[in-house]
């Protein structure tokens, strides 16, 4: 039987899937309420599986991952959150969780989710799902940024970048090119996807390094 110790400094929330998972026919071996009992109960435990609230008392839930990983290298952690963050996502997964899940999954869908961890998987929930993909989708375009296979824009891409780096606005553009303002900016838009980069200043940067456009 597969055992589980619950982290979670809110009882009912603990006690609503303690019960969903004895049902499902796991083995709750314990609770805890703040990081240090997480801790000390893993390493007293070895549960096969810890359920594991991001936001706790005293260390954060990320930090106790890492202690749990650490100490008892055989326990998986599956991350519960009430937040979306991209950031702890990502930190998530290189510390090493086998789950990350939004706190208002339905329980028999995170009991599913358990059930996919021990069987050698790894779950996150669709919502957080999309944001990695669109984080690893930009990391991808800036390997290739960085490898010397430059992007391919547009004449008309730069020529909104050439007026970008003249400080012209969407608007000023717009007139200028005899297009829309919500043109213009779907043109920026288009550019930073392209180059994985964040804001207009670096897309001019980008541009005026590889020559693509020219400052007189």
């Amino acid at each position: 039987m597969t055992t589980v110790l619950v982290v979670d400094d809110a009882p009912l929330f603990q006690a609503g899937i303690s019960a969903a998972l004895d049902n499902a026919g796991f083995e709750i071996v314990g609770q805890a309420q703040d990081a240090m009992a997480a801790v000390s109960k893993t390493r007293q435990l070895r549960p096969d599986i810890v359920i594991l609230d991001v936001l706790m008392p005293g260390l954060s839930g990320l930090e106790v991952l890492d202690k749990i990983v650490d100490s008892s290298p055989g326990t998986k952690v599956v991350l519960l959150t009430a937040s979306e963050s991209e950031e702890d996502l990502l930190a998530a997964i290189k510390a090493g969780a086998s789950g990350y899940v939004v706190k208002d999954t339905p329980l028999p869908q995170l009991v599913s989710d358990i059930r996919d961890v021990v069987a050698g998987g790894s779950v996150i929930s669709p919502q957080m799902a999309s944001k990695l993909f669109a984080n690893v989708r930009q990391l991808l375009r800036h390997r290739d940024i960085v490898a010397g296979r430059r992007p391919t824009l547009t004449g008309r891409e730069v020529e909104v970048l050439q007026l970008v780096a003249q400080g012209m606005t969407s608007r000023e553009i717009g007139e200028k090119l005899f297009i829309s303002e919500n043109t213009v900016k779907n043109h920026v838009r288009n550019i930073l996807d392209k180059l994985g980069l964040h804001s207009r200043n670096e897309a001019v940067m980008y541009a005026l390094r590889e020559d693509l456009i020219s400052i007189d």
